[in-house]
């Protein structure tokens, strides 16, 4: 990724949907270009214009904090938002790294454990790139579509944004698939601005740009996801259509190592609590993912 082009496309796209009367500035009727101006942005953040134009321009290295934190509250970045501006500037800052593959962390057992105990609720881990790298039974046989995927068996490894680009299914298979393609490409923008020199991560966003305009379309647009929650639909091929919650919490995995725990659930006493249970129990399988433990010896 080039990070100097991402700061100042994220930073032009954020004053585009900014207007004078939202920030409490007059207004005049001439202006060629919906959002903010330049100088009105420093304003706001009490900097010199020609000092925030070098900024857009994406001249970030050896800022501030202070001036970072006056510029996001300018552009009223969210909670998100600040966090990846905050990684852009991280990653201008002059450095040797190259970009590198970092080592695929697998799950500790006792987080397998604990994925294999829990039985109502669809739970996986992900990495910052959206593959999944352990599940659990009803995770596994919910997702079924991706596991099945041509996109899966290219590469060995299910891939939430491969499967929603990619493979046509995805369409049928996500209810609203417009807002999970927005979701996907903003949970991807933001681990680009926390690891900008992941090789594996810059091959796939150039595998997608390559391949798919509705992904570059999305990229463009610069939105930042890094809390996951909300609710998704999906209309599965065993049990039907699915209503369901989802959650995620950060997992421990190590320095630099982004390990999200994923759990989707019903609404108890809905039609897609019945259909989850029935998948459920569709799914019921030996808890393969816990080692065996050695029985006692008999006298």
């Amino acid at each position: 990724m080039d990070t100097r082009a991402d700061i100042r496309d994220f930073l032009t796209s954020r004053r585009a949907r900014l207007t004078p009367e939202l920030v409490g500035l007059p207004s005049s009727a001439r202006r060629r270009v919906p959002g903010l101006r330049r100088e009105e942005v420093a304003i706001l953040a009490g900097v010199s214009t020609e000092w925030y134009t070098r900024l857009e321009k994406g001249h970030i290295a050896g800022v501030s904090e202070e001036v970072l934190h006056a510029v996001a509250e300018a552009l009223r970045l969210d909670e998100d938002e600040r966090t990846y501006l905050f990684d852009l500037a991280r990653a201008a800052r002059p450095t040797q790294r190259r970009p590198i593959r970092r080592r695929d962390v697998e799950v500790a057992a006792p987080v397998q454990w604990l994925l294999d105990s829990i039985t109502l609720s669809a739970a996986f881990v992900r990495n910052g790139r959206l593959d999944i790298i352990a599940t659990n039974p009803l995770a596994r046989a919910l997702h079924a579509p991706m596991f099945d995927s041509p996109t899966t068996a290219a590469h060995g490894r299910a891939n939430f944004a491969r499967y929603h680009f990619l493979d046509e299914a995805s369409r049928e298979f996500f209810t609203d698939w417009e807002s999970g393609a927005r979701v996907t490409v903003a949970l991807l923008r933001a681990e680009a601005g926390r690891e900008p020199h992941d090789r594996d991560l810059r091959e796939l966003v150039g595998e997608l740009s390559t391949l798919s305009e509705d992904f570059r379309r999305l990229w463009g647009a610069h939105d930042i996801r890094i809390r996951h929650a909300g609710t998704k639909g999906l209309r599965h091929p065993q049990v039907g259509e699915l209503e369901l919650v989802y959650q995620s919490v950060d997992l421990p995995a190590g320095a630099r190592v982004v390990h999200d725990l994923s759990l989707y659930t019903a609404e108890p006493g809905t039609a897609s609590d019945e259909r989850l249970r029935l998948l459920a129990s569709l799914a019921a399988t030996p808890r393969t993912g816990i080692a065996e433990r050695p029985r006692p010896a008999r006298g």
